[in-house]
């Protein structure tokens, strides 16, 4: 799964595609390849493991032109990278492309291999080639068919499917990948992301889940999932929302944080099942191997190390599984004791952090089962490097300070955490609250950030202070260390966090009026815990700001401040409330006057030791 590109045209449309594939290079592949009907010669499919150019590279030996095609590029999930697994998969007069996971393939492919049906490649996707082929004969009509076809398959899947028999016609159907329609002048396209098509039109219909479409020259018909035509709004794409400017922001930082719901979005695109998770997008053989692990490892650097804090308390809640977190830059010089079937997972925004690069080259040596590469770049070293790897679809994020990229990490290692636990047999109820929660957090995360007005003003009464200390218990300790981290890197405050119960055992001795003292307050089973430690400060004389959920119900009274949250689902808790204390940091950091954007000695990706 990876990149879709379909095209219906008077034009050849061949260079399109290859066009479209080379803007999709971002998303990380293996392997390329197009199905092209030519005039006369039927469906013409090149294919080639690599890079694009290398698809290049063969049809300049063997051309493909025609005016119906699509195209993709593959990242492996069910077989090994090798041009016999890339898509598009052929069978009798049809060629299909797919992003996603058909979790019955196995039921499917018996079925078909039955039927006389002979497959050619280890992908999920070659069973919908031969069960649409099979349901054609049946039914004699390709739209029924494709719905047919589309009622028997189970799991994610963005479609683009072309045959012989229609020669004008490109049908598609989305359901948990995502898929657009581009609307051209008497030229319609398909692709998972609009980006692929920029270079021919700006105009798109944003298909809705369960949504199957015929697209021709002259006409375009979409269905939802009971067959009722649908009309949507052709949208022009705002190319400024999605490019590397600022837009209507002062600064990236802001922006990245109010991209985030999108962000969020993105990376839970095509990895939810309806109540579970779809383990297969992990890569080869994970669906499997998952049940062996018996530990967890994770080593990262900064932000990322203090997503890897928030996830040990879920794996080893949730999932049942011992977990230990190391920085990296420690990890790498020591001898490490490793478990049996441990698992070690790598987290970084870039890929390319020099330290937590060397932490799984070194790993390489030390006998764990797998490694799992967690990562905003699809190219980067870290996600060629490990066994597997989850991307964080959280797009360019150019601002020093980690927002967007700390929040969808803190996303895929819950996505990953429920993973575990579905592999282990864990309760059903867990699992399909988990997913439940996962989706309605761009909603929520939408929601949160209305707050900003209320911490801007906040953010003056720390005009003046030179230190700041930050409080939580539990999941929520880790999101206070990432506040204090935030504040630090761009208002050049010095702040410290702190696990709400260790005030008594030293950190007491500095509060005062003039250190404000900021809590993570959610209603969680900590929350009577976390009220006696804040009447400790207040005993003392220390300025109270608290983040605290709407039915925390914590007292009132001078010194004290509450932002109040939205209740949420205990598992996403951690990460809605990164939210408000990255607004916080900013909100500050204009208050003080530095570089938000640019902090001082600071780099944004830190690729030497």
């Amino acid at each position: 799964m990876c990149g879709i590109v379909g095209a219906v045209a008077k034009r050849n449309i061949t260079p399109i595609l290859i066009e479209g594939l080379r803007r999709l290079e971002y998303r990380g592949y293996d392997s390329a390849g197009v199905a092209v009907l030519a005039t006369g010669n039927g469906i013409k499919r090149v294919r080639a493991a690599g890079k694009v150019a290398e698809l290049e590279n063969a049809l300049e030996l063997s051309p493909a032109h025609g005016h119906l095609g699509i195209a993709h590029t593959r990242w492996a999930t069910h077989g090994k990278p090798a041009e016999h697994n890339a898509h598009p998969h052929l069978s009798e007069r049809l060629a299909v492309v797919h992003n996603g996971i058909i979790e019955n393939h196995n039921t499917l492919r018996k079925k078909l291999t039955d039927l006389g049906y002979t497959f050619t490649s280890d992908t999920d996707t070659e069973v919908v080639a031969h069960l649409l082929a099979h349901n054609y004969k049946q039914k004699q009509n390709l739209l029924c068919a494709f719905r047919t076809t589309l009622t028997e398959l189970h799991g994610a899947y963005a479609l683009g499917v072309i045959h012989q028999d229609e020669p004008d016609t490109l049908y598609c159907a989305r359901m948990g990948s995502p898929l657009v329609i581009g609307e051209g002048s008497e030229e319609r396209f398909i692709a998972s992301d609009p980006l692929a098509l920029l270079q021919v039109t700006d105009q798109f219909i944003y298909l809705d889940e369960g949504d199957h479409a015929r697209l021709t020259l002259e006409s375009r018909e979409i269905w939802n999932k009971q067959n009722v035509p649908m009309e949507y709004a052709v949208l022009r794409y705002e190319h400024a929302a999605h490019s590397l400017d600022k837009g209507e922001y002062r600064h990236y930082m802001l922006k990245e944080i109010h991209e985030q719901p999108v962000a969020i979005a993105n990376t839970l695109s095509g990895i939810l099942g309806d109540d579970h998770v779809l383990t297969a997008t992990l890569g080869p053989d994970a669906e499997t191997r998952l049940k062996d692990i018996e530990n967890i490892h994770i080593v990262a650097c900064g932000t990322s190390y203090h997503a890897g804090l928030v996830a040990s308390y879920w794996i080893e809640e949730q999932a049942g599984l011992p977990c230990q977190v190391e920085v990296a830059s420690e990890f790498r010089y020591r001898q490490v004791a490793v478990p049996t079937n441990t698992l070690l997972i790598t987290i970084s925004q870039s890929g390319e952090t020099a330290d937590t690069l060397a932490a799984l080259r070194h790993a390489k040596s030390q006998g764990y089962l797998s490694t799992l590469a967690i990562c905003n770049v699809a190219g980067s070293s870290l996600v060629r490097e490990a066994d597997w790897r989850l991307l964080t679809q959280a797009g360019p994020e150019i601002g020093v300070a980690s927002t967007k990229a700390f929040t969808t990490q803190l996303v895929a290692l819950l996505w990953l955490t429920t993973a575990l636990a579905q592999e282990r047999g864990r309760a059903n109820e867990l699992i399909a609250a988990n997913v439940r929660a996962l989706r309605n957090l761009p909603a929520l995360t939408a929601q949160t950030l209305e707050l900003n007005g209320e911490i801007e003003a906040l953010a003056a009464s720390f005009a003046n202070k030179h230190h700041a200390l930050f409080l939580g218990r539990g999941t929520h300790y880790p999101i206070a260390m990432e506040g204090a981290l935030k504040l630090k890197e761009i208002s050049y405050i010095h702040a410290e966090a702190y696990a709400a119960g260790e005030l008594k055992h030293g950190p007491l001795a500095l509060v005062d009026e003039d250190m404000p003292v900021v809590s993570v307050a959610p209603s969680d089973s900590l929350l009577e815990k976390l009220k006696s430690n804040l009447q400790e400060v207040r005993a003392r004389g220390g300025q109270l700001i608290n983040f605290a959920c709407e039915r925390a119900e914590l007292d009132n009274g001078e010194g004290i401040t509450h932002i109040k949250m939205p209740w949420v689902y205990e598992s996403v808790s951690p990460i809605i409330y990164t939210l408000p204390l990255q607004l916080l940091s900013y909100h500050v950091a204009l208050v003080k006057g530095t570089d938000v954007d640019k902090p001082r000695n600071l780099a944004k990706s830190v690729t030497v030791e």
